[in-house]
């Protein structure tokens, strides 16, 4: 196992320790990407993951964040996460503050700007993952050779064809922005962070 912040390992332990609370439907479809993840990493090839939804704020960038933790968690060398959107708009502060809480550490280029680039750290030494919102088909995200998973009904619903992609697979979750600028805010963003978190981290488990 890589080596993490202690704060972001106890999160993650107690997120392995509430498996059981995945459904048995989404487990199916989370070991469905779990084994595209195994057959190209079998070939030696990378495995490369875009998580879409409509504005890429919220639930793919959460999305993005855990499957990488996770795949570094495991040490499955070859995992590549991205994420990106049907429109791009920013990294929204709420959900980069619920990662945060997680134990994660987090630095903006520069705040100020419309859609900032985020870096991302599990370690004072790890690489960082950057984050910042992106039409799905923009660059850094791959052109060609990944699976899509559709984080959103509605990017699902706009997003008829994803080109490029060998597997798309729908993996939906509840926009926690149903509860921003309420006394809810943090809660939801709590619960959205620690459900994607735990699933992926079961998907990449059972790579």
């Amino acid at each position: 196992m890589t080596s993490f912040f202690p704060a972001l390992v106890e999160y993650i332990q107690n997120a392995i320790a509430q498996w059981d609370s995945i459904p048995s439907d989404r487990r199916s479809d989370l070991a469905k990407v779990a084994g595209y993840i195994r057959e190209r990493l079998a070939r030696s090839e990378p495995a490369k993951l875009i998580f879409i939804c409509t504005h890429n704020s919220r639930r793919s960038h959460l999305s993005q964040v855990w499957a990488q933790v996770a795949a570094d968690y495991y040490g499955l060398e070859g995992v590549e996460t991205f994420s990106g959107g049907t429109e791009a708009t920013a990294f929204n502060p709420r959900a980069v503050a619920a990662l945060q809480r997680c134990g994660l550490k987090i630095l903006a280029d520069d705040p100020t700007v419309a859609n900032p680039h985020y870096r991302l750290y599990t370690s004072d030494s790890s690489n960082p993952q950057i984050c910042f919102s992106k039409v799905y088909s923009d660059p850094p995200n791959p052109q060609k050779g990944y699976c899509a998973v559709m984080t959103c009904s509605q990017a699902d619903d706009a997003c008829p064809m994803v080109m490029g992609c060998d597997l798309r697979m729908p993996i939906r979750y509840e926009d926690p922005k149903v509860a921003d600028d309420t006394e809810f805010e943090a809660l939801r963003y709590d619960e959205r962070s620690a459900q994607i978190c735990r699933e992926m981290l079961y998907m990449m488990s059972v790579v």
